[in-house]
């Protein structure tokens, strides 16, 4: 089972310039989170700070339960084992085939056999449907194929805990769609701990457990999927139903005077621009039917059953459908 990843009052600054400050939550173990926001947030840097490729000016950030932001440089590379990334493009080296890319970590990390690499790679390749593919070059397949090779490099060590840096970066729809399947797969198959970084609207209110949204260098609400679903936040509800009219704008905020001129438009009835307004909690994709059941659906409706009582009675109404409807799918399964 993956496990928990935590942060502390964590602050980020280049510079001047703060990048986010004193951002608090946790990663439930096993579950899958989506990070949120506007471009130039600072989701990537977040990313690079869990696992500590950059270190924050404040603040801890615990994995399993250590402080990586003291620990020695040792028990760092230690940790760090535990984790596999995906970055945006894959990150494939171009000169190697898919088969030597995915068997890079373990020739790097490991001092195992050439037949027992062999053994591993070949299953991570097959686990994301890339069996036939292992002697193309990086060059020779599409994005998406590149996207589950890097997959394939970041599960070969066997992480607790991954990260996803844009994954429907460059990607169509329907390729985004069943890379997100794919996600939901193996966290069904090893209950892996996930976070991914996205703006992608359908991802985010699909694929989850929980999700977090950072605005304006804070993090402005992170819980089970639900609960930001049914949120009243202006800035998470403006993000999640990509309208034109809330606090983000071009600049990533706007001033008092474009937002109190939006407010009047609305007030005199104009459309406001952006998605369908979304009515209700969407579900949520489910693992491929053959996959062993996701655990992490049970442990989220319990931790939201335990705060239903401080909902809007609004939410705890959406809320009360969208868990009925999920027994009832879990039924039909």
């Amino acid at each position: 089972m993956g496990v928990e990843v935590g942060t502390s009052a964590v602050t980020k600054r280049f510079g001047a310039q703060t990048i986010w400050n004193n951002v608090t939550l946790t990663l439930p173990a096993g579950e899958v989170s989506v990070l949120l926001g506007p471009s130039g947030t600072g989701k990537s840097v977040f990313l690079k700070s869990l696992i500590g490729l950059l270190r924050p000016e404040e603040g801890s950030i615990y994995v399993d339960g250590v402080d990586i932001t003291t620990c020695s440089n040792k028990e760092l590379y230690e940790i760090r084992k535990l984790f596999g990334v995906l970055f945006q493009d894959g990150a494939l080296f171009g000169s190697m085939n898919l088969f030597d890319n995915v068997a890079f970590p373990l020739r790097e990390h490991t001092k195992r056999s050439e037949s027992d690499i062999k053994k591993t790679v070949m299953e991570k390749l097959e686990l994301t449907g890339l069996l036939g593919a292992e002697d193309k070059l990086p060059g020779e397949i599409s994005g998406g194929m590149r996207k589950r090779a890097g997959l394939a490099r970041a599960l070969v060590l066997d992480p607790q805990i991954i990260l996803v840096d844009e994954p429907d970066s460059g990607l169509d729809p329907v390729r985004t769609s069943y890379i997100s399947q794919l996600f939901l797969d193996i966290n069904a198959q090893i209950d892996a701990t996930f976070l991914i970084v996205t703006h992608n609207i359908n991802l985010a209110r699909t694929v989850p457990d929980n999700i977090g949204m950072l605005f304006r260098r804070e993090l402005v609400m992170f819980g089970p999927r639900e609960v930001l679903l049914t949120s009243d936040e202006p800035v998470v509800k403006q993000f999640l139903n990509g309208r034109m009219i809330g606090p983000i704008g071009m600049s990533e905020e706007k001033d008092e005077a474009q937002m109190a001129h939006e407010q009047a438009l609305v007030a005199a009835g104009h459309h406001h621009g952006g998605a369908e307004e979304v009515e209700g909690i969407i579900a949520q994709m489910q693992a491929t039917p053959g996959m062993p059941e996701r655990r992490a659906v049970a442990r989220r409706q319990a931790r939201v059953r335990e705060i239903m009582h401080t909902l809007t009675p609004a939410a705890q109404a959406a809320v009360e459908e969208s868990l009925g409807a999920q027994r009832v799918q879990a039924y039909v399964r």
